[in-house]
């Protein structure tokens, strides 16, 4: 499965700590993130990550791409609701693609720990058959 990462500045760190804590279902995919959600996870959890280009760079344009050719999963997209800047990347856009591809997101460390464990389970593989 392929699995989209992405966080904004203040939630990189839970981002981290999501990616030590899942590491062992994690190393199991592929994983894509923005720049530099990506080189932190890889930082510390050491995880192989396809990293796109910075958020505020086009990083959210190039995971949005990967959306709409269906080659996109499962997201999970930790962002900060409280205090949005305008160069972090644009939750409404990947939130937006996400619903029309029919791709499970969290936005939240509690819909990311459900996707995580339903990704190691197998609930995710119906997912197969759009490809």
């Amino acid at each position: 499965m392929n699995v989209g990462l992405v966080a904004h500045d203040s939630k990189k760190k839970l981002m981290q700590n999501f990616c030590i804590a899942y590491r062992g279902i994690l190393c199991k995919h592929n994983l894509y993130a923005t720049g530099t959600t990506g080189r932190l996870i890889e930082e510390v959890a050491n995880l192989s990550i396809h990293k796109y280009l910075a958020g505020h760079l086009g990083g959210s344009q190039q995971l949005g791409a990967q959306i709409e050719h269906n080659q996109i999963d499962m997201v999970i997209f930790l962002r900060d609701p409280l205090t949005p800047k305008s160069h972090e990347p644009d939750v409404d856009t990947v939130v937006r693609l996400c619903d029309t591809y029919n791709i499970p997101l969290a936005t939240n460390l509690a819909t990311a720990e459900l996707l995580i464990k339903a990704l190691d389970r197998g609930d995710l593989e119906w997912r197969e058959m759009y490809r």
